[in-house]
């Protein structure tokens, strides 16, 4: 770009515009970050709605509040929503706001198409959740819309259903676009990639895993499309198709998937204990060759969501190696963090509290996968309350606490104002008490035998459930107070320092608390 090009574009973009219109129109990489994250509390408030009613009527056996059918819909579009509504943003608004200033970047490398990639996902969601009032509701077919229940016996309004996903893809391939060519292109001079933040190597790599994923999951969508208006039986077998198919085509997309919802969180705790901690993180490029090996690894282990489907017994013992050897990466990191910690000079702020939560938890949620991963007990686990058990660990426990510590570490960088640390607290320990009420005894009754995605259930599930949807309530209230904490922080609260956290590392703390702006329109120099 010329030199004069280049000034006439900075004084126009100089002064931030005020009111709606700065928010439909930005290409401020601070302004979509923010975006980003609203929009995914928003979602995660809805999804935890759609868990309470899920948990009021699980609270006894018989049938109490909603109907078998509307049931359905509230376990199909919890799911949905939490995964493609919640996590997933929450991760693009932190990418958005962290990666340009952890490499010393003036913004994101495709502003525009930043915006766009944004503004749609509200449509997607209003479309998703307009089906819920269509004749014959919404997705009643499990967030995994196995055919044929997403095909032959699926509501009318599976189209919509179809065309959220479809924009919601489109979504997540712009950001992860944006995001590889913004760290391969703008990184400030002196930064090698061996230099990056670990957050930012973890989002590279889950970049590259959704470019390559998703498109996978637009072909599955559009089969099941087609299928249901058009005649075609790709998971038909009368038509020559195969169900079974159709859980190949779908977790080939969704292991990977699972991973893009964790690899960044392994970026966000590599931030912090080091912070907390007053030390350097212990094995930096270990980590990098853990996160990539993670990545090519789950591409290798999607049917081990499919051992019961009657695969041949040389693929059943495939998977099952495979996914047990994704453990040792997954282990590397672990024992990354504990040696990090190891006689260091810890301090328990809360997005240390909240780290330390997610190395304990996310490691159960790790063993109970382990115990999933073994084919002949997988026969007794599978879909039954102990794999949901699994998967609420490492995405609660893991993926939302890593959001929440990252909101705590970054908040005084965003608003220039210190949280309220003994709200913080009571924000922790009460998310962390109520969060092993509600997942820990699911364990036990999946092993007793209890399904999942079911209203009603045998009576001797009925204790155990009573204190589920307690701990279920209690949860769910507590983020309410969370909310509390950061509209308070931004509002008012005392000023934070430009390094709020003494042992803090990294390109975002040497610009001013708010951050300016426009960060970085002269690179920084890096040793």
């Amino acid at each position: 770009m010329s030199t004069a090009v280049g000034d006439i574009h900075h004084d126009h973009h100089h002064h931030k515009p005020s009111g709606i219109t700065r928010w439909l129109f930005t290409t401020n990489h601070k302004d979509i970050g923010s975006l980003y994250l609203w929009f995914s509390f928003l979602m995660f408030l809805t999804g935890g709605a759609m868990a309470m009613v899920i948990r009021a009527e699980l609270f006894q056996p018989g049938l109490q509040l909603v109907e078998p059918h509307f049931f359905n819909q509230m376990t199909t579009v919890h799911g949905l929503i939490m995964v493609f509504g919640a996590v997933m943003p929450a991760f693009t608004g932190l990418a958005n706001w962290m990666i340009p200033m952890m490499i010393g970047a003036p913004d994101m490398a495709l502003p525009r198409m930043n915006n766009w990639s944004f503004w749609i996902l509200p449509f997607a969601f209003a479309i998703l959740l307009s089906s819920l009032f269509m004749p014959g509701g919404g997705p009643a077919f499990g967030w995994t819309f196995y055919a044929p229940l997403s095909t032959t016996y699926s509501p009318d309004s599976t189209a919509l259903f179809v065309f959220s996903i479809h924009i919601m893809g489109i979504s997540s391939i712009m950001g992860a676009i944006n995001v590889i060519v913004t760290i391969m292109n703008m990184r400030a001079p002196g930064m090698n990639y061996m230099k990056m933040p670990l957050f930012v190597w973890t989002w590279f790599i889950t970049a590259f895993l959704l470019i390559a994923v998703m498109p996978v999951l637009a072909g599955a969508v559009t089969m099941v499309l087609t299928d249901k208006y058009f005649g075609t039986s790709f998971f038909d077998a009368a038509g020559g198709g195969d169900p079974v198919m159709f859980q190949h085509i779908f977790w080939f997309f969704g292991h990977p998937e699972v991973y893009i919802m964790i690899l960044p969180s392994f970026g966000i705790i590599s931030a912090i204990i080091p912070a907390f901690t007053r030390k350097r993180l212990f094995g930096y490029s270990s980590m990098v060759y853990a996160t990539a090996s993670i990545a090519v690894l789950s591409f290798l282990v999607w049917a081990h969501h499919m051992f019961t489907t009657g695969m041949p017994v040389f693929a059943e013992l495939f998977f099952m190696y495979c996914t047990m050897l994704i453990a040792v990466p997954t282990g590397v990191k672990v024992f990354n963090w504990v040696a990090t910690m190891w006689r260091g000079a810890m301090t328990f702020e809360t997005p240390m509290l909240f780290a330390l939560a997610f190395v304990i938890l996310f490691t159960i949620g790790g063993f109970s996968g382990l115990m999933l991963a073994i084919t002949p007990v997988d026969f007794q686990y599978h879909d039954t309350y102990f794999v949901v058990a699994h998967f609420h660990y490492v995405l609660v426990t893991g993926a939302i606490f890593s959001i929440m510590a990252a909101c705590y570490y970054w908040l005084p960088k965003w608003s220039g104002h210190m949280y309220d640390e003994v709200l913080a607290r009571w924000h922790f320990w009460l998310s962390v008490i109520s969060v092993n009420v509600l997942f820990f005894p699911m364990h036990f009754a999946g092993l007793a035998g209890m399904p999942r995605r079911i209203p009603d259930y045998s009576v001797q599930f009925a204790d155990i459930n009573q204190i589920v949807s307690i701990g279920g309530f209690a949860f769910g209230l507590t983020q309410l107070l969370f909310l509390y904490i950061v509209v308070k922080c931004v509002r008012k609260g005392k000023p934070a320092p430009a390094k709020p956290w003494e042992g803090a590392e990294g390109l975002e703390w040497t610009v001013p608390s708010p951050a300016p702006y426009h960060t970085f329109e002269t690179p920084p120099k890096i040793d």
